[in-house]
């Protein structure tokens, strides 16, 4: 299927900018998962991405996952709903000081709780503590229907805007195959 895609590039340049979420109560755990673990990010980029259409990274092999966490430019940091993974943010340090959110996202099962926003704004504070004189990300017609105003939530502002046309499947692959995606 063919599907006309807008893909918007936001950038936050300055920490003062930050719109914080406010916090949900009790507040959940985010912790960094410091151990480059393949397995561990893929589960979190199928759980979060299998319903938005995420399917560039489900070919990659355990070698190509492992080149990508370990490097001391990338962080994982996983959000935690009593004792259950609901949510990461992957940061991944640039040149030129740049922070890119390179993935970030909720399972469907967690959203609606504020708990999008409390992540960004931790993911956030963290990408300028790692030294970011911007942080940036870039979120499309096809990510979660929340993703684009949760960013412009937080002060993140819109400096380019794409269209293209993408080949699709007519529904998104979910957590793993053969995955009821209206379950």
């Amino acid at each position: 299927m063919q599907d006309l895609v807008t893909t918007w590039y936001l950038e936050l340049c300055e920490p003062a900018a930050l719109r914080r979420a406010r916090v949900p109560q009790p507040e959940p755990l985010i912790m960094q998962a410091r151990v480059p673990l393949p397995m561990l990010n893929r589960f979190l980029y199928t759980a979060v991405g299998g319903h938005w259409f995420w399917r560039d990274r489900l070919v990659w092999s355990y070698d190509r996952w492992m080149a990508w966490l370990d490097r001391p430019q990338l962080q994982t940091w996983v959000l935690y709903v009593d004792g259950t993974p609901a949510g990461y943010v992957e940061l991944e340090h640039q040149q030129g000081d740049d922070v890119e959110i390179a993935y970030f996202g909720l399972m469907r099962e967690f959203t609606g709780r504020g708990l999008g926003g409390h992540l960004l704004t931790r993911g956030i504070e963290q990408a300028f503590a790692m030294g970011a004189r911007r942080v940036w990300v870039h979120t499309c017609s096809l990510d979660g229907p929340a993703a684009l105003a949760n960013y412009q939530a937080r002060g993140m502002r819109t400096y380019k805007i794409e269209h293209h046309t993408v080949e699709r499947p007519e529904t998104p692959p979910g957590p793993w195959p053969g995955w009821d995606i209206e379950t």
